[in-house]
């Protein structure tokens, strides 16, 4: 019962958010570009993520968390000082066009590292039952592709530092927007060597 409820609820917040125009989002997207790239892909700056192909549900809910994380001071939401003042100025339907516009475009094509998949590979598809962390395929599919309706992001052709960074956050409670502690419960049991390994594999995926 807690499931189906867990996925009502989902369903439910995620069919609630506003209507995305992909025209309206690409004339709004134009003070995103210095971080994220004219195509959404940030290549000259691979600290930021690529926006490009991300599901539309997932980019606006992070927006108005952005926006949650400044309004209640830290205590709620998703918190980035730059992020936070950028999405303080934005409304829902500004959240919703920007969402469906880098949703619509392609996302660069991206490789794993050799080095990664031996260690990356395994705690992705697998996970490490002796330690209790959980396959990264249960929420993000064995492609990375995610799941739009239930939250979870595209991670596949996802920048290596990029994702580094936030399961560092996660572990470190940094970032605690994940739905029920499920990222920060996986990234407390992982070892930095494994964080480097599995940022670095992910981005391969298709």
């Amino acid at each position: 019962m807690k499931i189906l409820a867990l996925i009502l609820t989902l369903f439910t917040s995620y069919s609630a958010m506003a209507m995305g125009d992909v025209e309206a989002g690409k004339a709004k997207a134009a003070t995103c570009a210095a971080c994220h790239g004219v195509d959404g892909n940030s290549q000259q700056l691979p600290q930021y993520p690529k926006l490009a192909g991300q599901h539309p549900g997932y980019l606006e809910k992070q927006i108005k968390e952005f926006k949650l994380g400044m309004t209640s001071g830290g205590e709620q939401g998703r918190v980035d000082p730059v992020m936070g003042g950028m999405a303080m100025a934005l409304t829902e339907q500004d959240a919703a066009d920007l969402a469906a516009y880098f949703a619509s475009l392609p996302i660069s094509a991206n490789t794993s590292s050799p080095e990664s998949l031996d260690v990356g590979k395994q705690l992705y598809l697998a996970g490490d039952a002796e330690r209790g962390i959980a396959a990264c395929t249960a929420c993000h599919g064995p492609r990375g592709n995610g799941l739009s309706l239930s939250g979870f992001p595209k991670i596949s052709g996802q920048h290596a530092e990029y994702v580094a960074s936030q399961l560092t956050k996660f572990r470190s409670d940094q970032r605690a927007n994940d739905l029920n502690g499920m990222m920060r419960d996986v990234a407390a049991k992982l070892t930095d060597d494994e964080i480097t390994a599995l940022s670095q594999y992910v981005g391969g995926l298709h």
